[in-house]
């Protein structure tokens, strides 16, 4: 016997279409979406958290970083606070 039950929304046609766009970017459905909302509100007790879809430049960021691309190191705090002239 399964544990889950549906819930039904009234939501404007136009929202959910727009939603819908933005959870597909995001590689997942409406049922996921709202299951990890559920969850993010019992955990915190609340409204949880923003979600967006990162801009181009945070996208590239990430590519490089998982390619090992335009990183720098640092040796140290004060290392580092130099490189970012701080």
């Amino acid at each position: 016997m399964s544990n889950t039950v549906t819930i039904s929304a009234k939501i404007d046609q136009g929202l959910k279409n727009e939603v819908d766009s933005i959870f597909n970017s995001l590689g997942i459905s409406a049922t996921e979406a709202i299951s990890m909302f559920y969850r993010m509100v019992k955990r915190q007790k609340g409204i949880p958290f923003e979600e967006k879809i990162p801009n181009k430049e945070t996208i590239k960021v990430f590519k490089d970083t998982d390619a090992g691309k335009n990183l720098n190191y640092c040796e140290s705090f004060d290392d580092m606070f130099k490189q970012l002239d701080i």
